[in-house]
């Protein structure tokens, strides 16, 4: 049986137990008992030990997850039997995400490359850009700027759903921006979707934007002390922002209004720094928008709105 790390038993013998198990579905099974039995955590693009387990043998075994019932009663080969339980070993020993494992993440439909230099796409926002933010903005944005971009999925997920918009990736890290410039490559995006480095706004110094949409590091100092192991694999600039979650926060509502069209509009995820977010400014009508598949904590404000407390947000 495989243990987490600190239990120091032995690991699994992986050609024994791969005598015993033939078929996709009992690798499937197998690696979904297992990664239970390890108690891990799952929130980076799957929510429980099945579907990361089926992750993780489709991934290896080059096929969609989607395969007909019928197939997953198919034979493994030998080298692809190991192949899959070496991966699941990395899971449970490493607490390394399903994502890291093949370097992929899916984001409104669309495939990304990701590895530990940054986030594992899975905000909500995706939701919004899947609706072409109905309801929320007036107008198809010419300009949008997505802030704290990560592997821009949610830069280039906007570009897929407003092909005539020019979109600037923004990011301080240099390795995320890196990456962000292999997925906006492998999408086509190169003259629609613009990597800058910037510390918050400070790249983009007299630009004009439609629609600012951001997932900045937002984790109150609780909750990063409190991380799941798999978290630990993620870097700790794109999670933790001071005490509440909102040392970024606070400089971006400070700020956006600068960077915005007349009806221009902002649309920022804190998640459960919501709380912290509220009760610091208790007279700012945050708009907090509701989510058909699951997630919280994102809010709209219009240009009209950041600018009407603006005092506020500089105190």
């Amino acid at each position: 049986m495989m243990k987490k790390p600190e239990e120091s038993v032995e690991i699994i013998n992986i050609v024994e137990v791969s005598e015993q198990l033939h078929t996709v579905n009992d690798y499937v099974r197998f690696g979904a008992s297992q990664f239970n039995q390890a108690e891990l955590y799952f929130g980076h693009g799957t929510n429980n030990a099945w579907h990361e387990a089926l992750t993780l043998v489709m991934h290896q075994l080059a096929l969609p997850q989607e395969i007909a019932n019928d197939l997953m009663q198919c034979r493994l080969l030998a080298e692809e039997r190991v192949a899959i339980l070496q991966l699941f070993e990395r899971r449970i020993v490493e607490g390394l995400p399903a994502a890291y494992l093949t370097n992929q993440a899916m984001f409104c439909g669309l495939p990304f490359y990701v590895d530990e230099r940054v986030l594992v796409p899975r905000s909500p926002i995706g939701e919004l850009i899947e609706h072409n933010f109905s309801g929320l903005i007036d107008n198809a944005p010419n300009r949008i700027l997505d802030l704290c971009t990560g592997s821009g999925c949610i830069a280039i997920a906007c570009a897929v759903a407003f092909p005539e918009a020019e979109v600037d990736a923004v990011d301080l890290s240099i390795d995320a921006l890196n990456v962000a410039q292999i997925n906006i490559d492998g999408h086509g995006l190169s003259a629609q979707v613009i990597p800058i480095q910037s510390d918050v706004f400070s790249g983009v110094a007299g630009q004009s934007y439609d629609l600012i949409v951001t997932n900045p590091p937002y984790v109150d100092q609780e909750d990063v002390d409190s991380l799941p192991q798999e978290y630990l694999h993620e870097p700790v600039m794109g999670l933790g922002s001071g005490f509440d979650g909102l040392d970024i926060v606070r400089q971006i509502l400070a700020q956006a209004a600068n960077y915005l069209s007349d009806n221009g509009v902002l649309i920022c995820e804190v998640g459960n720094s919501q709380i912290h977010l509220t009760a610091a400014f208790p007279n700012v009508p945050f708009q907090w928008l509701k989510f058909e598949r699951g997630g919280h904590g994102v809010f709209r404000l219009t240009k009209a709105q950041l600018e009407n407390h603006q005092l506020d947000f500089e105190q």
